[in-house]
């Protein structure tokens, strides 16, 4: 930064060249000098100083606009205080002075920047970071003078016009701050009740007295009046350019036709997500007008007045985007409305394009409104029976959003079709099973699929074991008649199985009883008995034939279509055990129905899918095996002990052998293989505590090598395993035997990644080893020394003062930069902080930091534990605003109305 006595002498040179050059260049080269200095100079030079004034002249000259706009943007853009409020309102006046002579504020800028040359087009994206720079900074300045507030209201009839250009840079510059605006609105009319929100708003920070309260809240509701007129502009605004929200499958390309959209683009995500923020704010603000603008939008879709594509599905997008902002009667009678005009809407145009539009917007709508269709039955039917029409619509996207929303719907309103409605003779559930291959003929497998984990949803919403059961069996008619075919031929001839054509069918069986077992749980044991037994059969020989040609193939073997259909089969069949004991835990707490479950299908499985597993090769062995027993263990717990050696024989020396030779080959089996090991340690330790000595150390060799891993969740599962294997083991018999072979060895390994800077994501866990191994040091647990008294020469007091000097050596081998008075004064206060785990992850989150290796670093990892309290703080914020987290989002128990 130039001393001030320099920097007068160039503000000097350039007002010189501004009042007294003709030479265009050299005014164009003074004014980008000016733009360049202006964001710190000190404020005297600019406002005391005839520096303003000489640039406003400059203004209305077209040649120097551009040049002059982006100098005034960066002053408007300065804060300090007051003290130049005056100069900022007059400023201001006669910068829209000379903006009203120039282009009027009733110009269209759409049209105005899409005919417009580069610098016309330059010059509409600066006046948007101008109003937008200056409002942010000094809007109250204009709100506090009567005279100026007309002046505030044209400004904003400007910006609110430079919105509707059709360019993504100068809508983001746009919208930006009309989010900051209705946030910082909104938040004053949400806190008029309260005192401390009143005075906060002000920014003030002493006690408030009642009369003040009131003086202050009047002023507040006359700002929201004052406002109201641009609110409401402002409502229209992001009705007209709502963004496409992930829901929405259907897309129009470049060439106006309608498809189904094949990539998300994140960009067009994040600006919906504000823009449904801003529209949710502007609901808050005045629910009635915000209604009436939609319905009036949409009445003029229905006469077929300015109906296009862009103008229906921006408005149902808005739609949608304020779902749970109103009380209940109000979106209850603003639904009836919308999803009445919609109905008709697509029953009177015509044309396969502008159905397949209208039919996307109708399915984003209801899917959006849960609490309504719960309320309100015959609408719920309706939009449902609507659905099952659009999935005969072979157009595309169509039938995917059909089935995404029947399941959004029908885990929103799930017990609704499972009781007799008035006036009907039998639930809903039922009809639907009775014309169900009707319904679902023109679907693809995949939304097959999901509709059958729409209709298993259902069914386990009904609480009469014996109709439940019922409703299972006609579910799973279809495909429980396909595969009794299927395993006839099988009986007959085995061959008959190894038809691509009939794996296809096996593969899609599976698949639709996963998708089942997901929604139903423990209700699902009927239809998993059933086929329990065959399953593992068909798993067994697909595995022996995926063996039998890799071995013949070699490794190439494994990519070939047959081979990755066969292996397919088999993901399924553990997918599906898997996902039906992890869902059976949901819905039964009886110990009882576990251990059945347990005993029914543990012990067929340690040969068909454990055994398979250790029998085949590496490139044949399949990733969920690992997961699946995970998952059984963490399920059963302690009653797996006994299956534990088996498991361990099974799969560890074999997996490990995989996964050791480098840190990239078999990444699912990595990751797996460290979840079963954890939940191994977590509930069944006193197996681990039988392992050989050259099995536990094959299995912390196995954790340190998971927590040196660069993959974040592989570094985090080890850790956490090791957490847990050292709480275990400082309660156990063993704790002195093991702490006096591992301490050290971990105490080094945990240092290695805390210090490399490669692993800072596993910061948290890193720290909570660290005070685990110094607290364990001093505590009564250990009874006697860790060191190797064999070959250290003299004895220590205590493990205390032994791990003390141990560490202080490690650490200056570690930072050779750091003296040993700043390393030893790292390690005593480890050592004293150890008792509160806050103040011990800032010592050494600080020695970190101020490390040469860390300095010139990203060290956000080092904070992630505070960057999520406050994420969790802003979602409770917005918890409390109705509507600002979408009903879809909250998970919430339906409750019978």
């Amino acid at each position: 930064m130039l001393p001030e006595s320099e920097f007068k002498l160039i503000h000097e040179l350039c007002l010189y060249v501004l009042s007294a050059s003709q030479r265009a260049e050299l005014i164009r080269a003074t004014l980008a000098t000016l733009h360049a200095f202006l964001s710190w100079i000190p404020l005297g030079y600019i406002f005391e100083s005839p520096l303003l004034e000489t640039l406003l002249k400059f203004f209305p000259v077209p040649a120097y606009r551009n040049l002059t706009i982006q100098c005034l943007t960066e002053v408007a853009a300065l804060s300090f205080g007051d003290f130049y409020n005056m100069e900022y309102a007059k400023m201001y006046s006669i910068f829209m002075a000379q903006l009203q002579a120039i282009v009027p504020s009733s110009t269209n800028f759409v049209e105005a920047y899409a005919n417009g040359n580069s610098e016309e087009q330059a010059f509409i994206q600066n006046l948007a970071l101008f109003f937008t720079s200056f409002y942010k900074c000094h809007i109250r300045v204009l709100e506090s003078v009567q005279e100026n507030i007309n002046i505030l209201l044209v400004g904003l009839e400007y910006l609110i016009n430079i919105s509707y250009v059709d360019d993504i840079e100068v809508f983001k510059v746009c919208l930006d701050y009309w989010n900051s605006l209705v946030s910082e609105l909104f938040d004053s009319n949400h806190n008029l009740d309260s005192p401390a929100g009143v005075a906060h708003m002000m920014g003030l920070q002493m006690p408030m007295l009642p009369g003040m309260v009131d003086g202050l809240g009047s002023q507040l509701l006359q700002r929201r009046q004052l406002y109201a007129g641009p609110m409401s502009k402002l409502r229209l605004l992001m009705i007209c350019r709502m963004a496409k929200p992930e829901e929405v499958l259907i897309v129009e390309d470049e060439n106006g036709n309608i498809v189904r959209e094949t990539m998300k683009d994140n960009d067009v995500l994040v600006q919906y997500k504000i823009m449904r923020e801003t529209l949710i704010y502007l609901a808050h603000l005045d629910h009635e007008d915000t209604e009436k603008q939609m319905l009036t939008k949409l009445g003029k879709q229905l006469i077929g007045e300015d109906f296009t594509w862009n103008n229906l599905n921006t408005l149902c997008w808005a739609i949608g985007s304020i779902s749970g902002s109103m009380a209940e009667e109000q979106e209850n009678r603003f639904l009836v409305m919308v999803i009445r005009d919609l109905l008709n809407l697509c029953e009177i145009t015509k044309g396969k394009d502008n159905k397949a539009v209208i039919a996307s917007n109708i399915m984003y709508v209801v899917g959006q409104y849960p609490r309504f269709l719960r309320a309100h039955w015959k609408f719920l039917k309706t939009v449902v029976n609507k659905l099952f029409e659009f999935m005969h619509e072979t157009h595309p996207g169509v039938q995917d959003m059909a089935c995404d929303t029947f399941l959004k719907i029908v885990q929103k309103c799930k017990r609704k079709f499972v009781i007799v409605q008035v006036g009907e003779k039998e639930p809903f559930v039922s009809e639907l099973l009775t014309t169900l291959l009707t319904t679902i003929v023109d679907l693809e497998p995949h939304q097959i699929h999901s509709f059958y984990e729409s209709v298993g949803t259902m069914i386990q919403a009904e609480t009469d074991p014996l109709r439940r059961g019922e409703y299972l069996q006609k579910l799973m008619e279809l495909p429980n008649q396909k595969w009794t075919e299927i395993i006839g031929q099988a009986r007959q001839s085995v061959d008959f199985l190894k038809d691509q054509d009939v794996i296809r069918a096996v593969l899609n069986i599976l698949q639709t009883n996963t998708s089942v077992a997901s929604s139903l749980g423990m209700y699902f044991m009927p239809q998993i008995s059933m086929i329990f037994l065959d399953m593992l059969n068909v798993y067994r020989m697909y595995s022996e034939l995926i063996s039998t040609s890799i071995a013949q193939g070699g490794p190439h073997a494994s990519r070939t279509s047959i081979v990755k259909l066969l292996r397919s089969v088999k993901r399924e069949t553990l997918k599906l055990i898997e996902t039906f004991l992890e869902k059976a835990e949901t819905f039964t707490d009886k110990a009882e129905d576990q251990q059945h479950i347990g005993k029914q299908f543990l012990p067929p499985m340690m040969d068909h899918v454990l055994g398979d597993y250790a029998r085949n090769l590496p490139d044949a062995r399949e990733s969920e095996v690992l997961s699946l027993f995970a998952t059984i263990i963490n399920k059963y717990k302690g009653t797996m002990i006994e299956n534990v050696p088996r498991i361990f024989e099974a799969v560890f020396q074999c997996t490990l052998e995989m996964i050791t030779k480098n840190f990239e080959d078999y990444p699912e089996h990595r990751l797996k293989f460290f979840s079963l090991l954890r939940a191994i340690a977590a509930h069944c330790f006193p197996a681990l505590v039988h392992l050989s000595s050259e099995q536990l150390k094959l299995v912390l060799d196995s954790i340190i090598w998971a927590f040196r891993h660069t993959e974040r969740n592989i570094a985090e599962t080890g850790l956490n395993l090791l957490l847990e294997m050292l709480t275990n083991f400082q309660g156990s018999e063993f704790c002195n035997q093991f702490h006096r072979t591992y301490f050290l060895t971990i105490e080094q390994e945990i240092f290695a990644v805390l210090t490399d800077t490669f692993h800072k994501p596993g910061f948290k866990l890193h720290v909570l080893v660290l005070q685990h191994l110094f607290s364990l040091v001093e505590s009564a647990a250990l009874t006697e020394p860790i060191w190797d008294t064999a070959t250290v020469s003299y004895p220590y007091a205590n493990n205390g003062m032994f791990v003390r000097e141990y560490t202080v050596k490690l650490l200056s081998s570690s930072f050779p930069n750091m003296t040993a008075t700043e390393v030893t004064q790292f390690v005593n206060g480890l050592f004293e902080s150890k008792g509160d785990i806050s103040s011990f992850k800032d010592h050494i989150r600080d020695f970190l930091v101020q490390s040469k290796e860390f300095s010139a670093q990203d060290n956000k990892d080092l904070y992630a534990e505070e960057a999520a309290a406050q994420r969790e703080k802003e979602r409770q914020r917005m918890l409390s605003i109705p509507g600002l987290i979408a009903p879809n989002e909250i998970q919430d128990e339906m409750v019978d109305s």
